[in-house]
């Protein structure tokens, strides 16, 4: 077993630990081990777990934790891959390029402040090679569920396909991921591209446009 390995065991055992166990009959690297209904049941304790985490890879190349931003009463939450880079380094959502235009498109067409809605990410530290890797994402799965949990959105917008594959634990042929009806934990859930992929094809943003028509349109009914 390699030091790499060893680190990764003691990492996750001493999460175990910290959440109340006092042993582990088996272990799996390959399995998620967090425990959602061993976690706090309010966002701060959440966020703080977080912020100590080092079950997966990604901790040792993150700049910040991008944990979430927006109101905790929010009743729309978007969600994407992971932070970008510009955003890792700052610490912040809503930054670079990705990030404005993102924040664009929540208060134009929404016409509510990016404050007023919840965005996170699946991983909340950003992948030093731009691939989310699914250790990454059992790693994170249970921070995210939980998060949801305590926002209680009434409607979760997903931005881009990488989102929805790991989400729904799906792969998807080009865009074919945007035209599905959708439930996640029972929520309404709508599919657009991600703000990255709407800068490099400009010609998409009407399309993205008449997506974010159609969260508006939900908003309509809460």
């Amino acid at each position: 077993m390699t030091k790499i390995n060893k680190d990764n065991i003691l990492y996750k055992l001493n999460f175990l630990q910290s959440l109340g166990y006092e042993y582990c009959d088996h272990f799996n690297l390959n399995v998620n081990i967090q425990n959602e209904h061993k976690l706090p049941n309010n966002l701060k304790s959440l966020n703080n777990i977080v912020d100590n985490c080092h079950l997966c890879s990604l901790s040792k190349s993150r700049k910040n934790i991008l944990f979430g931003y927006g109101s905790e009463n929010a009743n729309i939450m978007f969600l994407y891959d992971e932070p970008n880079s510009v955003e890792d380094t700052a610490g912040e959502y809503y930054r670079g390029k990705n990030g404005e235009l993102l924040a664009l498109m929540i208060e134009n067409v929404l016409k509510i402040k990016k404050e007023k809605v919840y965005i996170s990410s699946m991983v909340k530290c950003k992948s030093s090679k731009d691939i989310v890797l699914n250790n990454d994402i059992h790693s994170c799965n249970s921070y995210l569920n939980k998060q949801i949990d305590l926002i209680q959105p009434k409607l979760l917008v997903i931005l881009g396909q990488s989102a929805y594959e790991l989400l729904f634990n799906e792969k998807t042929n080009n865009n074919d991921y945007k035209s599905k009806s959708l439930k996640y934990k029972n929520i309404e859930t709508i599919c657009t591209y991600h703000p990255s992929f709407l800068i490099r094809n400009p010609s998409l943003k009407k399309e993205a446009y008449y997506d974010m028509l159609k969260v508006k349109n939900e908003m309509e009914k809460f």
